[in-house]
């Protein structure tokens, strides 16, 4: 059985945890990090140095750590030609987006999310606030042009590529409510919100 350490809140544990879903894997899932602690202690980085979650940990002993890494070592494990897109290209536009998260949309809404939902009210610094808003919006823009040609990330059918831009894209509507018009982008998300493994494992988990 596989054992996925990390807090259900992560929005990298999320990627994992949907991934898991969709392939319908057996597993365990052990909080960890945030208010659980323990992902500074010894133990747990011998398995991920970086002190971070997710960790994967099947049951021979293997290790693997970072979101994005996992979600593709998952999917083309036990979903190659599902959720991991049979043919090259597919596959390549799968990947490509999953960068796209790490480097321009997760640095884009961090401000917010940090702003919005980890700073007291009083602390808040409301012009970076709307600044990382108004810049997701605009990176999103980005994502809803590919998707006036697109079904989804890869193409016509979902893959890999739309499990971390979904987690994000959670976390754009609901905090961005100012949002410029995407109505590519708006059809994409209705089609993933009715997922299950989506409504569980990411719009079903509180933003805290």
């Amino acid at each position: 059985m596989l054992k996925i350490w990390g807090r259900n809140t992560s929005s990298n544990v999320q990627k994992v945890m949907w991934a898991v879903g969709e392939l319908k894997l057996a597993h365990e899932r052990v909080d960890i990090g945030g208010p659980f602690g323990k992902n500074k202690e010894p133990a747990y980085l011998a398995m991920n140095p970086n002190g971070l979650v997710p960790t994967l940990e099947e049951e021979d002993g293997f290790l693997l750590w970072e979101s994005n890494s996992i979600v593709r070592y998952l999917a083309g494990k036990h979903g190659a030609g599902t959720l991991e897109p049979a043919d090259a290209r597919p596959r390549a536009l799968a990947s490509q987006w999953m960068d796209w998260q790490l480097t321009v949309v997760a640095p884009a809404i961090h401000g917010t999310f940090w702003g919005l939902i980890r700073t007291p009210p009083e602390k808040r610094d409301h012009a970076a606030i709307k600044a990382s808003q108004t810049k997701t919006g605009e990176v999103m823009q980005m994502f809803d042009a590919h998707l006036s040609k697109h079904r989804f990330a890869a193409g016509d059918a979902f893959s890999i590529g739309d499990i971390p831009l979904g987690v994000m894209a959670r976390r754009f509507r609901d905090l961005v409510p100012d949002r410029p018009a995407l109505p590519n982008f708006e059809r994409w998300y209705a089609a993933i919100a009715q997922r299950e493994p989506f409504r569980t494992h990411v719009a079903g988990i509180p933003l805290v």
